[in-house]
């Protein structure tokens, strides 16, 4: 059984742990982490901090532009279609070129894409650029976790993840803070631009910062898959043929892992909407919220490997989506601001510790020769589940109101949580295990 999915054995007590919070730096030297997973965390930070700040402002953009709920769930709907179309292409792409240089050509596209969303003007044109901004943000989620899986070992992967998801929301704190109030400082300073204006400002700003990590991924080495030779025997070697090895792992994972995909997509890119539209919050206020939340994460972020360890793998994602669940449901049901905000920031700190949990058992359940494939996969079925959710959730919510809706989302997070805990077993084996081969073309 794999040591990273082992339910059972109390770690804690036949290894002396080092606490992040008592002794960082102590900590960072028990990882062993290497030169170049900190080039490429260099590289991660500058584009998660640039696009957690577009995308916290994009849809408030939207509504400056007088556009509705659902034609942003029309917007989200192409960018998670337009992942559809490029996540299996870029897949493929990986293991012909390499995940470095498909790196290289995200941190180029991906930014220049946000930027034209961020100056164009109508619903028609938005969706079309939505579409191909999906295209160009996949290439980031097929390299990243293989990337990050080949920088680090067993032992510390669950800490890296961890740590640059934790650092790289911290940073973005600050950058809610200057949202928020960069139009008081404006108006200050003797400009007075629009409210649209403004956001455009920022938009185009945080689409600098995500493509200044091409200067690391430039100094970025990253190792040759490793695979062994009973792996290397299971690896397509004819000429004319593609297959596509889909593991028993990947069959469990994958629908649990769509259902919680979908409800999130539901929620997650109205949420900033949600605190303007039903709580009637002012920029300032929001981006402050904002802000709160993303240290809530940086915070919870730090402890999940804690919680991980005292749990085990699985049961450690299950209690966190079970506690996402509660936080929507009782936001639903709230009609009071302040305790509105207060569940608004447990089921951020929530639903982020899944995360790296969910990465983590992803890349521990499969071979890394097969990593980019199942990578590429998984952020498929996730971003087919994610099209239809948005749009349908942003014309349900224009229709109903957020406290139905999000009920119901709440039961289906719920649902989510139930199905990791039965469907996906504990016991969870590595990728030594039998595989099944889906042909996938033949010429």
């Amino acid at each position: 059984m794999h040591p990273l999915l082992e339910p059972e054995t109390d770690n804690a007590s036949e290894e002396d742990t080092i606490s992040p919070w008592r002794n960082p730096a102590a900590w960072l030297r028990e990882q062993k982490l290497s030169r170049n997973f900190w080039i490429f965390f260099a590289a991660a930070f500058a584009f998660d901090l640039g696009f957690s700040i577009y995308y916290f402002l994009f849809n408030l953009y939207l509504l400056d532009l007088h556009l509705n709920e659902k034609a942003i769930g029309l917007v989200g709907g192409a960018l998670a279609l337009g992942s559809v179309v490029g996540t299996l292409p870029a897949g493929f792409v990986a293991k012909k070129i390499g995940v470095r240089s498909l790196l290289m050509v995200c941190f180029v596209a991906a930014p220049a894409m946000g930027a034209l969303r961020a100056v164009a003007i109508g619903e028609h044109p938005q969706v079309i650029l939505a579409f191909i901004a999906g295209i160009s943000m996949c290439l980031w989620g097929v390299c990243f976790l293989p990337a990050v899986a080949r920088l680090t070992s067993e032992k510390n992967r669950a800490s890296a993840f961890s740590l640059i998801f934790s650092v790289s929301v911290g940073s973005s704190a600050l950058g809610g803070i200057v949202c928020g109030y960069l139009p008081q400082w404006l108006h200050k300073a003797g400009f007075t631009p629009s409210a649209a204006e403004v956001k455009r400002l920022i938009l185009l700003a945080s689409c600098a910062v995500a493509a200044s990590g091409l200067m690391a991924v430039l100094k970025l080495q990253l190792p040759s898959p490793q695979a062994t030779a009973a792996e290397m025997e299971n690896i397509p070697g004819s000429i004319g043929r593609w297959r596509w090895r889909v593991h028993p792992f990947l069959v469990r994972f994958l629908p649990a892992m769509m259902l919680w995909t979908g409800v999130m997509a539901s929620f997650m890119p109205f949420a900033n909407v949600y605190l303007s539209r039903a709580l009637h919050l002012p920029l300032v206020r929001i981006g402050v919220i904002f802000s709160v939340a993303k240290i809530v994460q940086l915070c919870s972020g730090l402890v999940t490997p804690l919680l991980f360890r005292a749990l085990g793998l699985v049961k450690g994602i299950v209690a966190t989506q079970v506690l996402t669940a509660i936080a929507l449901g009782s936001l639903a049901a709230t009609q009071d601001p302040r305790l509105a905000v207060v569940l608004y920031l447990g089921f951020f700190a929530m639903q982020w510790m899944s995360s790296p949990g969910l990465y983590n058992l992803l890349m521990s359940g499969v071979p890394d020769s097969e990593r980019s494939t199942a990578s590429a996969m998984t952020l498929f079925c996730n971003a087919v589940v994610s099209a239809g959710a948005t749009a349908i959730a942003g014309t349900l919510f224009t229709k109903f109101g957020y406290p139905r809706v999000l009920s119901g989302i709440a039961i289906l997070t719920m649902m989510a949580a139930m199905l990791f805990r039965f469907f996906v077993p504990a016991g969870t084996t590595q990728a030594s295990a039998l595989e099944t081969e889906v042909l996938v073309a033949d010429s």
